[in-house]
């Protein structure tokens, strides 16, 4: 036992995306290689209170975080590391490593791994720029589209020039993106918040739904082709799995159709030819490391018949981990199980972590020249 790593499994958070994270978790941890890690479940509730080991597994068992917890510190004594609180939980020492399992806001947009960094944890997946930036869907096509990456037509739309120009800012969507668009939360994920648009008529109400959950709107044109997906893993030399195809159950791929009716197919390996499969895993790993990215990734994509073009859609720092996923899946299909994937994410976790402490990051004293 003292020879395994403790890692520490956060899962629930605050965002919109809250259940998606328990299914998610619910397989983590039943997947982490028992003879290597010990588990050590940690919830964030939905009011942002932290429930520890036992009350952590009761409720992702419950299926529900509607619990009263108590607020943990992530520093621990001088010198040392781990959750202080975690002792009281039954746990004896400080975490080795954190694996966070929450998606959306608060949890894949770098603010939970800025409080890892301040509490010098190692932690998988993104840094705190890479994390923002594979949050917020603007700022990531800005970005893409300035390194020469094919991105969708699309307009961002905040909501204050909403209300105050909304008549002139529908008149722009009519010409640019144009319609049938999408129009969707620039900071969500798991297809929260997001309407396709018609006509002009519907622009107004899909405005309303998208600005519950953000104050900046991504109104984009609706591609017309397959929707297919590549997985990314690694760190300075990041590799992509084979591709995959989402053919959804509905009109698009929206929440109901992912985590709901269960009847969207996944096509592992999609049914590509070689030159797109091979444009597609090329354009994942470039979007990987033009967005900082670490560890994984999965990144979306339009193959488009006519002309025949791949258009990158976005990508998702922390993908999902359900059974149905198609992040683990499409590692499954190149060859590397679920376990394995997981041991590996930890793995490159402790390599940036050992990296970065060999930095001189921390502030010295330097004497005047005088005294050199």
């Amino acid at each position: 036992m003292a020879d395994k790593l403790r890692v520490g499994v956060i899962f629930g958070g605050r965002s919109g995306e809250h259940e998606v994270s328990l299914v998610s978790a619910r397989s983590v941890l039943r997947a982490l290689d028992p003879t290597r890690f010990v588990a050590v479940p940690i919830c964030i509730t939905r009011e942002g209170r932290w429930l520890l080991a036992g009350d952590a597994l009761c409720a992702l068992e419950a299926g529900s975080t509607d619990l009263r917890g108590e607020a943990v510190a992530l520093l621990g004594e001088p010198g040392g590391q781990g959750l202080v609180s975690l002792e009281q939980a039954g746990v004896s020492r400080p975490l080795d490593v954190v694996f966070p399992v929450l998606h959306g806001p608060y949890g894949e947009d770098g603010t939970i791994q800025g409080l890892l960094e301040l509490a010098d944890l190692p932690y998988v997946g993104a840094g705190v720029l890479g994390s923002a930036l594979g949050m917020d869907k603007a700022v990531q096509k800005t970005l893409l589209a300035s390194r020469g990456m094919p991105v969708a037509e699309h307009l961002v739309i905040r909501s204050l020039d909403w209300r105050r120009h909304g008549e002139r800012l529908a008149d722009a969507v009519a010409v640019h993106p144009g319609y049938p668009c999408f129009v969707k939360p620039a900071n969500l994920g798991s297809s929260i918040g997001i309407s396709k648009v018609k006509r002009p008529g519907e622009l107004a109400s899909a405005m309303e739904l998208a600005l519950r959950y953000d104050h900046k709107v991504l109104v984009e044109e609706a591609v017309i082709g397959r929707e297919i997906e590549v997985s990314v893993l690694g760190g300075e030399e990041p590799r992509a799995s084979v591709c995959g195809e989402v053919v959804p159950s509905r009109e698009f791929y929206d929440y109901q159709a992912k985590y709901v009716d269960g009847t969207s197919a996944l096509l592992v390996p999609a049914d590509l030819p070689e030159h797109l499969g091979r444009e597609a895993q090329a354009l994942a790993i470039h979007a990987f490391q033009v967005l900082e990215a670490w560890g994984m990734a999965r990144v979306d994509f339009f193959v488009c018949p006519d002309p025949e073009r791949v258009v990158v859609n976005e990508l998702n720092t922390i993908p999902g981990f359900t059974p149905i996923s198609m992040y683990p899946r499409l590692w499954e299909a190149s060859g590397l199980s679920y376990a394995g994937l997981l041991t590996r994410l930890i793995e490159l976790a402790l390599d940036r972590y050992r990296a970065k402490s060999q930095l001189d990051t921390v502030y010295r004293h330097v004497p005047p020249n005088d005294q050199i």
